[in-house]
């Protein structure tokens, strides 16, 4: 039976790397996945994964609760991801300024799958960029992710009460985006805590 994330933490923090490793191994799939709907292209996930995980190494002092080691690592891959954001805004301001290369063959890609995949990632990220950013966040860790609001409040530092009016508010707005489409905009932990009306 493998050790809590607490007890790991305790032991990274004390420059443990096997523990550490075993804290990546647990998580790498959740916080990959994440970055995944947040950015909408595979390889770029893998990059920002790898970044979440050196942070967390680099940051390895700090005291957590012993069931925050996963809403924590979340935090830092919002901060991640918001950094990507802004680096590939610069990145393509700086491509505007220089002259048009060459067209040239682009290669195809060998997953098919992926592909697709990517290309719906991308239509929800662009209805979910329609969102400002906090809700966003906020949105992504309690539907997709399935976080708690406690959870949501350790991983972007705000309080309880601003997780949810800023949920609700995400929930509204993309309703409004598409309306009638089906889609749920609830996490799973909330439709089953829902009680019906007697």
């Amino acid at each position: 039976m493998e050790p809590e994330d607490g007890v790991l933490w305790r032991r990274a923090r004390l420059d443990d790397a096997d523990a550490f490793g075993l804290l990546f191994e647990r998580h790498a799939d959740a916080i990959y996945n994440f970055c995944f709907r947040r950015i909408g292209d595979w390889s770029t996930a893998e990059e920002l994964l790898s970044v979440v995980f050196l942070e967390a190494w680099r940051r390895r002092d700090k005291e957590l609760p012993a069931d925050k080691v996963l809403p924590w690592l979340y935090g830092i891959a919002t901060n991640v991801v918001r950094n990507q954001h802004r680096s590939r805004r610069r990145f393509a301001a700086a491509l505007q300024r220089l002259p048009r290369p060459r067209a040239e063959r682009a290669m195809a890609d060998t997953a098919d799958e992926r592909l697709d995949d990517e290309r719906q990632m991308k239509q929800v990220l662009s209805l979910l960029a329609q969102l400002p950013h906090r809700e966003q966040e906020v949105f992504v860790l309690c539907a997709w992710f399935d976080l708690s609001y406690q959870d949501v409040a350790v991983a972007l530092e705000i309080p309880v009460g601003t997780v949810r009016s800023r949920l609700s508010r995400a929930r509204g707005r993309l309703r409004e985006l598409v309306p009638g489409s089906g889609h749920e905009v609830e996490s799973q932990r909330e439709r089953a805590e829902e009680v019906p009306e007697p």
